[in-house]
């Protein structure tokens, strides 16, 4: 085995190591749409109210809060930008 063969197979040891098991619970956002109407991303604690914009595709502030949070490694609580309420 290379050099670079077992360089890989490291690395991916160590991706497989860190994966959680999918299991209930463990999922990374959830999706409320009755009684109430609300998105969550539980990683970063960021939520949008606006259900239908989220689901029409509009994924960028869920993308953005994940990147700011993982760049301050998780020290940061990101709010809603004002352009998500007023749409």
């Amino acid at each position: 085995m290379t050099w670079r063969c077992r360089s890989a197979a490291t690395k991916t040891d160590r991706l497989d190591e860190s994966k959680l098991d999918i299991s209930f619970g463990s999922q990374i956002r959830s999706y409320v749409m009755q009684p109430y109407r609300l998105i969550k991303d539980h990683r970063t604690k960021f939520s949008v109210g606006d259900v239908d914009r989220v689901l029409d595709g509009d994924i960028d502030p869920f993308i953005r809060s994940y990147l700011m949070a993982k760049r301050t490694k998780g020290k940061l609580t990101v709010e809603a930008d004002d352009d998500l309420d007023a749409a």
